[in-house]
């Protein structure tokens, strides 16, 4: 993961939701808990859902609720919203897609990326997907 401290807080960031997609898309459930910092936060589907610890994280979870016959998700747009040392604001578009290149659907969140003990994590999202 990057290392806060660097000169570019936004490139930083922005290379946390990269390894966060990356992981995801390969299925990668310790990979994306790494991308965490935790307790996370989701908003999404009119409830918050938090997970404690790094591990507590499932796939099985985000599987059950991505659509049918998901494949791959990517990003599509990622806006900064406010950026400063400690913690980055980002506005985002993903989309989900199957194996057959179809698209399930475009969903517009919000994810904090912040900076604990020099390392950069995805600490809350808010979202409108499932």
């Amino acid at each position: 993961m990057a290392t806060a401290g660097a000169s570019d807080p936004l490139s930083e960031a922005l290379a946390v939701l990269d390894a966060f997609m990356a992981a995801l898309n390969r299925g990668d459930e310790a990979g994306i808990n790494a991308t965490f910092h935790f307790p996370h936060v989701r908003l999404a589907s009119g409830k918050v859902t938090v997970w404690q610890k790094a591990g507590d994280y499932a796939l099985e979870g985000f599987r059950a609720r991505a659509g049918d016959g998901w494949a791959e998700s990517r990003w599509d747009e990622r806006t900064p919203i406010h950026v400063g040392d400690s913690k980055v604001h980002l506005a985002v578009q993903f989309s989900r897609w199957r194996r057959d290149g179809s698209l399930i659907g475009r969903y517009k969140s919000i994810y904090i990326v912040t900076n604990q003990d020099g390392r950069l994590g995805v600490q809350a999202r808010s979202s409108f997907a499932a």
